[in-house]
């Protein structure tokens, strides 16, 4: 399965501001999922598009035994030495390098929206044991707060075709209709993400299509982004809802 253009240009050239821009996720959250999925120190985890290790990281926390799966090679050098208690391969979601039956719990943070989501679950279903369980995680624009409709009007010009997290009809349809798993759970948890001017401007550039862009119109966006922190005095909040969705692997003769 190739990457989507837009993920493979974009995110290998923005690979730093990606790290330094893109919010973590609450610790309440990931104590949540690690409760809900009885994740313990001989659980297997994958976290699947694991990026620079956002999530990955503190999954390692939790004392399993942690594989990344990373596509993009700048992601995954970043996410090599960001997080050493990770083992990080190379791969996607729809060819995972690991034996059938082997993994526990997969994650998937702010990424399933660019699978293609019948063959990616068919790979996840095939490498989770009995019983296992897939969690989808996401840092969800509350789009009706000022500061997300700001950046908004800044970069949904640029958007063009790419996947997005709010068009559910590309991820959460074929999910819901998908024979091989349950949905398990769900929960949200506020996340306030504190930035200063370039934070925020590391934030914005770091989505993948403005990445992606022609330096010249990538700079136009930065320009506009700034004045935006300055108009807020260089201080910028952006809050967003964790969402955490779990999945169980359905046992039937169908899924194996």
């Amino acid at each position: 399965m190739m990457v989507h253009e837009a993920a493979a240009s974009g995110f290998d050239r923005a690979a730093i501001a990606y790290e330094r821009g893109r919010p973590s996720y609450p610790q309440p959250a990931i104590d949540w999922l690690v409760e809900r999925a009885a994740v313990t120190a001989t659980s297997v985890v994958v976290d699947l598009a694991a990026g620079t290790g956002k999530l990955t990281r503190l999954l390692v926390a939790s004392g399993a035994k942690v594989i990344a799966v990373e596509p993009v090679d700048g992601m995954r050098r970043l996410l090599v030495d960001l997080v050493p208690g990770a083992e990080v391969l190379d791969g996607t979601a729809e060819d995972i390098s690991l034996l059938s039956g082997s993994v526990d719990l997969v994650t998937v943070a702010q990424a399933f929206h660019w699978f293609d989501v019948p063959a990616a679950l068919a790979e996840i279903q095939r490498v989770l044991c009995r019983g296992g369980q897939l969690a989808l995680v996401w840092n969800r624009r509350l789009l009706d707060e000022p500061i997300h409709s700001s950046v908004s009007a800044i970069v949904d010009p640029f958007r063009g075709s790419t996947p997005s997290y709010h068009k559910e009809e590309g991820w959460r349809q074929p999910l819901r209709g998908s024979p091989l798993f349950e949905a398990d759970g769900n929960r949200s948890f506020l996340n306030v993400q504190a930035l200063d001017e370039d934070g925020f401007a590391d934030r914005v550039l770091s989505t993948s299509f403005i990445a992606a862009l022609p330096e010249r119109e990538r700079h136009d966006v930065e320009r506009r982004v700034r004045d935006l922190a300055q108009q807020l005095g260089g201080h910028v909040d952006l809050p967003y809802s964790t969402d955490v969705q779990l999945f169980r692997r359905v046992e039937s003769d169908m899924a194996g």
